[in-house]
């Protein structure tokens, strides 16, 4: 939750990024707004020249706006930084500061046997602690969430609303957990023949390392023999799927609708662009971009950005589209061709 901290002066604001204010220095903002509905009180940014239009035209107080741009005409009063969205980024942390709930635990919720709970720690209502959950400092867990027998939590990390994580998964420090995900459920493995299919169980572990967020209604499938990992500082986007025993690797960005089928290994750096799918049992190497509704069926090597479906590397998967757009008239060329010959016989 974030509130409104109270108003800052061009002035403070320039300090905060390190910015040079260039113009009034008297203008105070307490709210910020894209330049096209910026009003005299709130911050904006102008970090592109596709934006230039806007830029004049904008009533924003004070812009943040991006070296090269900032001879352009727009609002008078500006801070010159190298970096305005990271700079906003900043300013927004300052005018709207985190404000954590009281610590406690609400009356409604559950703890089971052994419980162990840091200081600080907040429990919201209808939670679920099972048997020997761990919760490290200043935790917080939202309404109606359920730690399964003997998870962990490490410290100052944010469980949200609804969230499951299953029996025996390790959540590292600073880790964010969004409404509704689910965190080392069972995987989907089954044995199939002609009686049907029967699912496998799945001992393996759940371990989310430190600086992970995780979005809303994400799954991370528990390992079936080996563990799923999700290694520190990578961000996953809203409804992603991390079937079982798959390993990701550091800083990677996996986002909306992605899914990794079971036992993969994708490296550091990876970035996984919306609705990406990556079949099972594969290698994806460190700093592998892959656009959106890439379909990845093969080992990708590190540094490669790939496209399309089968996935191909990028500048190849173009070429090829480019190639079939112009097949279309040619088409109706050589299909104009054949008509005039069908008509004179």
């Amino acid at each position: 939750d974030r509130r409104m901290a109270g108003p800052l002066s061009a002035r403070a604001v320039a300090d905060l990024v390190g910015g040079r204010l260039v113009g009034p220095a008297d203008v105070t903002v307490d709210s910020v707004a894209p330049l096209d509905r910026a009003g005299p009180t709130a911050l904006s940014l102008f970090a592109s020249a596709r934006y230039a239009d806007r830029f004049r035209a904008s009533g924003a107080g004070l812009t943040l706006v991006a070296e090269d741009l900032a001879g352009l005409p727009g609002p008078a009063s500006r801070v010159v930084v190298a970096d305005p969205p990271r700079a906003m980024a900043a300013v927004v942390e300052r005018l709207y500061p985190a404000t954590p709930p009281a610590p406690g635990v609400d009356p409604t919720a559950r703890l089971g046997r052994g419980v162990t709970l840091g200081d600080g720690v907040a429990i919201a209502p209808h939670a679920v602690l099972e048997d020997g959950v761990r919760l490290g400092d200043r935790v917080r867990v939202g309404a109606g969430a359920v730690l399964e027998a003997g998870a962990a939590v490490g410290p100052d990390s944010v469980v949200g609303p609804r969230v499951v994580i299953g029996a025996g998964t390790v959540v590292g420090a600073r880790v964010t957990i969004k409404p509704g995900a689910v965190l080392g459920g069972t995987g989907f493995g089954y044995i199939s023949d002609r009686e049907g299919h029967r699912r496998i169980p799945h001992v393996g572990g759940c371990r989310i390392e430190d600086d992970v967020d995780i979005g809303a209604n994400a799954c991370i499938d528990r390992g079936s023999l080996d563990d799923t990992v999700i290694g520190a500082g990578t961000k996953i986007d809203n409804l992603v799927h991390v079937a079982h025993n798959v390993r990701i690797g550091r800083r990677c960005l996996l986002m909306a609708e992605v899914g990794v089928a079971g036992s993969t290994r994708i490296g550091d750096d990876v970035v996984l662009a919306g609705q990406s799918g990556v079949a099972g049992h594969l290698t994806v190497g460190d700093r592998v971009r892959a656009a959106a509704q890439t379909g990845i069926i093969g080992d990708v090597p590190a540094g490669t950005d790939v496209s399309g479906f089968p996935a191909r590397p990028n500048r190849e998967f173009l070429r090829s589209q480019a190639v079939l757009y112009r097949l279309a008239p040619l088409l109706r060329d050589l299909e104009a061709v054949v008509r005039k010959r069908d008509a004179h016989g």
